[in-house]
């Protein structure tokens, strides 16, 4: 079988349930993302979170949940996420986000870069949330990231693609997992980044927004499926 590693964790499916613009996740919509795309990693923000939410019910325990700092605007406010989510039990996995514009939703670099060096050196597991530009990608590296999440495009548009060479120059350079993140609208688009070499696809507003959550979650499955399955076949040849 064909895993992937993200910290001690080993993973059959390479679907990961994100978060979105919003913490409120619906029961059908979880059920969708673990029953029909399989997903074993399902991002929950961590902000305003509390140790019975309903959200936590909703995901089943075979499921590991990957905490994040969405509502970070600096590298402050991302360690201290960080460090309440260790505090509820979440373990030392964390998902940076840290976002200081409102329109475009776009992460900050910079403070990204600040927050990943701290919380690495404080044993936790970091996958930042980044736009995928090389320089950035080495930084995070060096600081300690655990894996890169870059995005395709802005999050929430269902855009694609729009950073497809960008991505690509990191999957070829950086020597970390490459989960990418935000902007995938179509299981052709989560197939294509498979298709690059990506490792796995973090995938909300597509499924969230979709009239049946059912069918299109199990053709997230099948695109994300073939895609890394053509990946492997190329990369023999």
């Amino acid at each position: 079988m064909d895993t992937f590693i993200l910290g001690e964790k080993e993973y059959s499916s390479r679907f990961i349930l994100g978060s979105g613009k919003s913490s409120i996740y619906k029961k059908e919509l979880i059920d969708a993302a673990v029953n029909d795309a399989g997903a074993e990693l399902v991002s929950v923000v961590v902000s305003g979170l509390k140790d019975d939410d309903s959200v936590l019910r909703m995901i089943p325990e075979n499921v590991t949940i990957l905490p994040n700092t969405l509502g970070a605007k600096n590298a402050e406010e991302a360690v201290r996420i960080a460090h309440t989510s260790r505090e509820m039990g979440f373990g030392d996995m964390i998902k940076i986000e840290i976002v200081n514009d409102t329109r475009y939703l776009l992460p900050d670099g910079t403070e990204t870069i600040k927050a990943t060096e701290i919380l690495a050196k404080e044993g936790f597991q970091v996958m930042p949330y980044m736009y995928p530009e090389l320089s950035t990608a080495m930084a995070l590296a060096k600081a300690g990231a655990m894996a890169l999440m870059p995005l395709a495009s802005p999050s929430g548009s269902n855009k694609g693609l729009a950073t497809r060479d960008f991505i690509k120059i990191l999957i070829k350079e950086i020597d970390l997992p490459i989960i990418v993140d935000a902007g995938i609208g179509k299981p052709s688009q989560a197939c294509e980044a498979m298709e690059m070499g990506a490792d796995a696809v973090m995938i909300n507003t597509a499924l969230a927004t979709a009239a049946n959550m059912p069918i299109v979650a199990e053709a997230f499955k099948k695109a994300v499926e073939a895609g890394r399955l053509s990946y492997i076949s190329h990369r023999g040849c």
